[in-house]
């Protein structure tokens, strides 16, 4: 198994914690809206297949589903969203993407640089830190107790191409949906699965540093225009323990 990519883990911890926060639909329509202007079939369009699984993990309603497709597609009330990245760096000099889908560039850019500068950030030019990540398909697992040998046997069977120390199991991005299905076929239950930024190279932060880049992203992805942050934070479990 490779190294792992520590915020990866703190994202996927944190998503099982923060489930008030995943109650608010708001990202997840914008998503499959989004994906659904590419084909309203999730058979033949895998964003939209991430974006749907993506919508029943938060038990948003088949009916509400159905209603951001169709929008996404052209019929209802039409609405544009348009893809945003914003680059910058956070305390400790780690580097930090934040996706957006936003239907007014000006509100989130404002939105976005004010969250930065008032929480230790600061906005960068576009292309100073993206090069330091690459996107991979990752899916997680159910269960607590999974054999890892029998994850990645099963994971590699399925056509992933690694599983990392913490069981997320990495796929070409546009694989993972295939690699998930195959392992439903196989009789695991897929928890979560996404396309994520990931970074090639870690940064180890202190306390300090590390309190102040979890208040960040948090603040940021409670913002309704950000749909994913990412960073190069390498933050050890000790301290994940002392922050709680």
């Amino acid at each position: 198994m490779s190294g792992h990519n520590k915020w990866s883990t703190i994202k996927h911890k944190k998503a099982k914690t923060d489930a008030a926060r995943s109650q608010s639909w708001t990202k997840v329509v914008r998503e499959l809206i989004v994906a659904a202007q590419s084909g309203a079939d999730p058979e033949f369009n895998s964003a939209l297949r991430l974006a749907i699984q993506k919508a029943k993990a938060c038990n948003m309603p088949k009916d509400n589903i159905e209603r951001a497709i169709k929008r996404g597609s052209g019929e209802g009330e039409q609405v544009h969203y348009d893809q945003i990245t914003y680059e910058g760096h956070a305390a400790g000099g780690v580097a930090i993407l934040i996706e957006t889908l936003t239907d007014n560039r000006n509100r989130t850019v404002a939105s976005v640089r004010s969250l930065l500068a008032k929480n230790g950030g600061q906005m960068g030019e576009a292309g100073c830190v993206a090069w330091q990540f690459k996107t991979l398909g990752q899916i997680n697992l159910e269960g607590d107790n999974l054999d890892p040998d029998e994850v990645m046997m099963a994971a590699l069977d399925a056509g992933a191409e690694d599983v990392n120390e913490d069981g997320t199991i990495i796929t070409d991005p546009k694989d993972v949906t295939k690699v998930a299905a195959a392992l439903e076929a196989a009789g695991y239950k897929i928890e979560s699965m996404e396309i994520a930024k990931v970074a090639s190279n870690l940064i180890t932060v202190d306390e300090k540093a590390a309190a102040s880049i979890l208040k960040l992203c948090g603040i940021l992805e409670d913002d309704d225009d950000v749909q994913n942050v990412y960073t190069n934070a390498d933050i050890s479990d000790e301290i994940m323990e002392k922050l709680g």
